[in-house]
């Protein structure tokens, strides 16, 4: 008995070590060696800055009081708040002792030079696949292109022992694949470099992927169906970026996906809630070439009728502006709030005003998307820094609860929409967490 105690014992202190060994090693790098200069040509650093633009680190690394890439941003999670951190190259509060292997690690693999873990709200497990010109790119940018600012960062509201950072190795070895983006042989290069761009910089399934009870995305590449096949988060559904004809982007040229990243609407929709801010800080500054390739690849990606459902056909509704022929609850609120700019046929006003029949959010059983834009509106889309004249305005002071449920639900079933209704209680708990979109436009600053 003693001696089956003492290997037990050892299996446990082997066990123990192994594990301990495992979460606390650094992941190696293909820089491990290098010198730690941040020196670099500026047709380098232009190209990082091509690279920061097309993973719009902007939009988490900064706020629109703060200095470019000072961190600060508030992000919610199940657990707790955290915070974005500075990553400008102060060598005291930011990343400025950093070499390029260090750099390296902490994007592509979530971990820092004192070994602490990166909450994948970091989309590492997208940027493992970046090349490494691309990370060498980005290294340079940051190091020569960006104003060092000594900001310290701030402590995550995630309290002990959830707050401790070694379980996520697990996470990683468990969720995370490894290796950079690797080109199809039977795709053409138009399509591989859509599919690198989508899964790697622009990490586009951090959004549009649906995710497990554990917070890892469902899938990572058009290896599965659940890519890209829609997601919500945070008060938005990011819907399906598949060729599902509802709920996704079957009804879409490649010319319409290059229509909406480059100015950011078209005739099937206009970029609203968190796809404005990734329009106004990246992909209106990405080249033709691979917005065109991004629609090539999302072309690609096949739907799934059983999910989307039958396809959406346009079906007349009774003219709203005869009461006593349509009675129906929020038909005259539509009248009178809504149909000066979507229509009275809810098709919209070609690629101004974004048509209400047929749209992604009227087709799926998700109401967020809808509910949180007529409550808060929606943020104004800004080209060549320019906004627009005119924005989806917010309803929370005007509509009830009910007001805006019946309206809705009046949406979701005309013109042949079968999204389903909306709920007051829909209304009230979106109203209670959320605030008014900001009627000024904010453009965050790079340099």
């Amino acid at each position: 008995m003693k001696k089956i105690l003492l290997v037990l014992l050892a299996i446990i202190v082997i066990v123990a070590g192994g594990l301990t060994w495992f979460v606390t090693s650094k992941p190696s790098s293909p820089f491990d060696g290098g010198t730690a200069s941040g020196a670099a040509s500026n047709d380098l650093v232009q190209r990082g800055e091509m690279v920061a633009r097309q993973a719009d680190c902007v939009a988490c690394h900064s706020t629109p009081s703060g200095k470019p890439f000072t961190g600060g941003l508030e992000m919610g999670t199940p657990l707790g708040s955290i915070f974005a951190t500075n990553i400008t190259p102060d060598r005291e509060t930011g990343i400025g002792s950093y070499s390029l292997a260090d750099f390296d690690r902490a994007v592509r693999h979530g971990v820092t030079p004192d070994g602490r873990r990166l909450y994948p709200a970091m989309p590492y497990p997208s940027y493992v696949k970046l090349n490494d010109d691309d990370v060498r790119a980005l290294y340079a940018f940051f190091m020569n292109g960006v104003q060092p600012a000594n900001e310290p960062n701030r402590q995550s509201g995630i309290k002990w022992p959830l707050n401790m950072r070694w379980p996520l190795a697990l996470w990683n070895a468990v969720f995370v694949d490894q290796g950079t983006y690797v080109s199809k042989q039977d795709k053409d290069d138009l399509w591989n470099r859509g599919a690198y761009l989508v899964q790697a910089a622009g990490h586009c399934g951090a959004c549009h992927t649906p995710r497990s009870l554990t917070m890892n995305e469902k899938a990572l590449d058009d290896a599965s169906p659940l890519f890209l096949s829609g997601a919500l988060l945070d008060g938005w559904y990011a819907p399906s970026l598949r060729q599902d004809h509802n709920t996704g982007l079957g009804r879409w040229s490649e010319d319409d996906i290059f229509q909406f990243l480059k100015n950011g609407r078209n005739k099937h929709a206009v970029v609203f809630g968190s796809m404005a801010e990734a329009y106004n800080n990246s992909t209106q500054f990405m080249t033709d070439e691979d917005l065109k390739a991004i629609g090539h690849y999302l072309k690609s990606l096949p739907g799934d009728a059983g999910r989307d459902g039958s396809p959406w056909t346009y079906a007349e509704a009774t003219p709203v502006s005869a009461p006593a022929a349509n009675s129906a609850p929020g038909a005259q609120t539509y009248a009178t709030r809504c149909s000066f700019c979507h229509g009275v046929d809810g098709r919209g006003k070609n690629e101004w005003i974004p048509p209400l029949a047929g749209s992604a959010a009227s087709l799926i059983e998700h109401v967020d998307s809808q509910v949180n834009a007529t409550l808060n509106g929606s943020a104004r889309v800004v080209t060549a820094g320019v906004p627009d004249a005119y924005r989806m305005p917010p309803f929370r002071q005007q509509l009830s609860d009910r007001e805006i449920a019946d309206v809705l639900t009046y949406v979701r079933s005309s013109w042949g929409n079968h999204g389903g209704p909306v709920k007051a209680e829909d209304v009230k708990a979106m109203r209670e967490h959320t605030d008014p979109a900001s009627s000024n436009p904010i453009v965050l600053q790079m340099r």
